[in-house]
């Protein structure tokens, strides 16, 4: 099951269909959809998810609108219901236009209703494992404004943009749709993608180590086997024992030890120095060979 069927599946559990003006206006919100369409006397809900059709058949039963069909159609379910007639609603060329009264500004209870209505209706959110986004599809842009609207006045911002007839609000900004999981009371869902968030971040975090650790090594690995490139040329010239003990030194160790660090060289030689001191003499070696190599 995908991660957004089991925020749906939640949603579809949830006990509040006693309080008449919440399931008016959930359903509000599953009309304010993309899914919806209008035909003569008659609105067609169609959904893939089972949670959906579930929950809309209940909201309209609890309204009075018990006269309704389900169907397969292929592997879509679609419900079937005379036209619903509320004073927040009013239809024009086969569209739904939902007009939320100034006076339940506020009134958090149906304002989340509203939202959860919209996202079980034309919403949908990616396994998070994956990546973050959430969207919501409306038919309309003034619907998809009321959801807007709503989400803002709690603190919470999405993106919106235009899809063919689409209207659409998203994010894919984890913190955002933390914060909307929680809004419409999703909070077994809130508490998965917490955990899952939690995981990715240690992941990524672990992974951006390594990565640093690797390219380190890599760096050190390189330097290595060039400081030993250039010492086995001063070897094959006859130079190397030319110079001084302090040279000869460390390039016998660094020959003997192409793995160790310069820290670790510099506790080899007899006369242990810092990691800086042997820098400096591989550097003096890496100078006799350039200028060796370009006489």
């Amino acid at each position: 099951m995908s991660f957004s069927s089991e925020v749906k599946e939640e949603m579809n559990r949830l006990a509040n269909l006693s309080n008449k003006e919440v399931v008016k206006y959930e359903l509000l919100g599953y009309l304010a959809s993309n899914h919806i369409v209008v035909e003569k006397n008659e609105i067609r809900f169609t959904t893939e998810n089972e949670y959906n059709i579930n929950r809309f058949g209940k909201l309209i039963s609890n309204l009075g609108y018990t006269d309704y069909n389900i169907n397969m159609i292929g592997k879509k379910y679609c419900i079937i219901c005379k036209k619903i007639e509320l004073a927040e609603i009013s239809y024009q060329e086969n569209k739904i236009y939902i007009t939320i009264k100034d006076e339940i500004k506020g009134k958090e209870l149906l304002e989340k209703a509203f939202i959860r209505g919209a996202f079980l209706g034309g919403g949908s959110m990616n396994n998070p494992t994956l990546n973050y986004h959430l969207q919501l599809l409306f038919s309309l842009e003034e619907n998809k404004k009321i959801a807007s609207d709503i989400l803002e006045s709690y603190g919470i911002y999405f993106k919106t943009l235009q899809r063919k007839n689409d209207f659409v609000l998203y994010t894919k900004d984890g913190d955002e749709i933390s914060k909307f999981l929680a809004f419409i009371n999703a909070n077994s869902s809130v508490l998965r993608f917490e955990e899952i968030r939690v995981y990715r971040d240690v992941r990524n975090n672990v992974n951006r180590k390594v990565n640093c650790e690797t390219a380190n090594l890599n760096k050190t690995v390189n330097a290595a086997m060039k400081q030993i490139e250039d010492i086995q040329f001063l070897m094959k010239n006859n130079i190397l024992d030319k110079l001084s003990k302090p040279l000869q030194e460390i390039a016998r160790l660094r020959i003997e030890n192409p793995e160790a660090s310069l820290t670790e060289l510099g506790q080899m030689l007899s006369s242990p120095i810092g990691k800086s001191g042997v820098n400096h003499r591989l550097q003096a070696l890496q100078e006799k060979a350039e200028q060796l190599k370009n006489k």
